[in-house]
């Protein structure tokens, strides 16, 4: 690729009449599409964990909670300068085999799509389906055929919402970022009133810092738990082919979005401990919903419409992402060339969409697949820690590439070595046989990679069921641009 042409020449397929993905999303789109999607279920559900392994030192575990946003800051202005140099979709897989090549790249989709991405979407589907089906079920677990139902149920529905436009899913992602927005203002407002009225509300931040500190351990799961609050920071590189004026929207995006997060969490977080004690807190299986019953307890029934909303905009934004990854890798050779084509009328990834869907529903059906998505969370970080020798490689390797933002370069050596550990951390800090089925599971890509891909073998019939799917699904190859490298 010639460098310094990056945007000039991917922006012609606004205007000249080829199949690609357009640029339709602006700042408030990008902003919200990350945003929405990084707030899910675990600032309403879950900080109850950071607290507990803070060994309920109210002062350590704000500063985790703000500390986890300075490192996804810091990945986030790494991905930023990979995102508006590089403006092509595929995200980390496509940043990876740029810096790295083919192979660390396949290993990646083979990842991404096949397990973590799928079972996450699937894990929110659930969530969604239990906060959704559980108030007709007071006082017992709603039936697990009916959460199940419900959960396949919502990945068709936003399935189809992103096959048939990306205006609607982007409408779709805008609105429910909105609301569960107000749901944590609301929180943090009244969480403000408490603390304005109640003498008592400020005593635990007077001794904050009292209590027993966590040791090395603990203090690693406090920040895994956050962390993990925090997960969809690096979507919005997945989606940069459709951002208009990526250079600029890109980094600007990813800034305001993760400040906001980090002033929200801490906020709200600051709101439960005004109306909760520690202990209270962490013995709630649902912190949101116990903080609400104490101090909204006639108008409670918002805060589990909010968890559900907030899960909602989550999961359209992961559906939205995947449907981008199988894209990108179908584009650059690594998946059945189908999953590239565009509906010729909506210019939406639909073959990408539909097969992202339908793994996502598989994972839902057996429960046991989404518990193991546990064992894989090292992956997340092992991929993010590549992204980043990407970018330090690529520095070297094209230096005069186009780069409209660069970040501070030993910043990229601080990702690299936070993604080291926290890739090793689980695996020596509690080994187990199931961490080595994931890398085994990893590694095993490599079976598919060498005749499918390095080879090029063809399965019988296999043209003729592509081309039979091609018109029945309405959808056409897309145009080549000059966007990557060939092998």
């Amino acid at each position: 690729m010639k460098s310094g042409t990056v945007s000039q020449d991917y922006d012609k397929n606004e205007t000249d009449g080829k199949v690609g993905l357009k640029r339709r999303l602006g700042f408030f789109d990008s902003l919200s599409f990350l945003v929405g999607t990084i707030i899910g279920a675990g600032i309403f559900v879950s900080p109850k964990g950071v607290l507990e392994y803070s060994q309920l030192n109210i002062g350590v575990a704000l500063c985790i909670w703000a500390a986890c946003g300075v490192i996804c800051i810091l990945c986030t202005l790494c991905y930023a300068e990979l995102g508006s140099s590089l403006p092509f979709a595929g995200g980390e897989y496509y940043h990876v085999r740029r810096g790295l090549g083919p192979i660390p790249a396949f290993i990646t989709i083979w990842t991404l799509t096949l397990f973590i991405r799928p079972s996450s979407n699937a894990a929110r589907a659930l969530t969604f389906a239990e906060y959704v089906s559980r108030p007709f079920y007071s006082g017992c677990p709603p039936p697990e055929l009916l959460k199940k139902s419900l959960a396949i149920g919502i990945l068709l529905t936003l399935g189809v919402i992103n096959s048939k436009s990306i205006k609607l899913a982007t409408w779709v992602q805008n609105i429910f970022t909105i609301l569960k927005m107000m749901a944590l203002t609301l929180i943090i407002v009244y969480g403000f009133i408490e603390f304005a009225t109640n003498p008592d509300a400020s005593k635990p931040f007077q001794d904050a810092f009292n209590s027993q500190f966590p040791n090395a351990a603990q203090t690693a799961e406090a920040f895994f738990q956050g962390l993990y609050a925090y997960g969809g920071w690096n979507f919005l590189n997945y989606m940069a082919e459709e951002i208009k004026n990526p250079s600029k929207n890109i980094p600007r995006s990813v800034i305001t979005a993760m400040c906001a997060v980090i002033v929200f969490y801490l906020l709200v977080n600051i709101s439960y401990l005004t109306v909760l004690t520690p202990r209270e807190l962490i013995s709630s299986a649902a912190v949101s919903v116990t903080w609400a019953d104490r101090m909204i307890p006639s108008w409670a029934w918002i805060i589990p419409v909010s968890v559900a909303i907030s899960i909602f905009g989550s999961l359209n934004g992961g559906m939205f992402m995947l449907g981008r990854l199988n894209y990108a890798g179908s584009k650059e050779g690594h998946l059945p060339s189908l999953i590239s084509m565009l509906h010729v009328r909506h210019l939406t990834p639909a073959p990408a969409m539909i097969i992202s869907t339908l793994i996502a529903c598989i994972f839902v059906i057996p429960s046991d697949l989404v518990s193991l998505t546990n064992y894989f969370s090292f992956s997340s970080w092992l991929l993010v820690g590549l992204t980043c020798v990407s970018l330090i490689v690529l520095r070297f390797r094209e230096p005069n590439l186009e780069r409209p933002y660069k970040v501070f370069l030993p910043l990229a050596f601080v990702v690299v070595g936070v993604s080291a550990f926290l890739v090793l951390a689980p695996i020596i800090q509690s080994p187990k046989v199931q961490y080595f089925y994931a890398l085994l599971f990893m590694f095993s890509s490599i079976i598919i990679y060498i005749p499918f891909v390095h080879f090029k073998l063809k399965i019988p019939y296999f043209n003729k069921i592509t081309c039979y799917l091609q018109l029945l699904l309405e959808v056409s190859p897309t145009d080549m641009f000059e966007d990557s490298k060939t092998e």
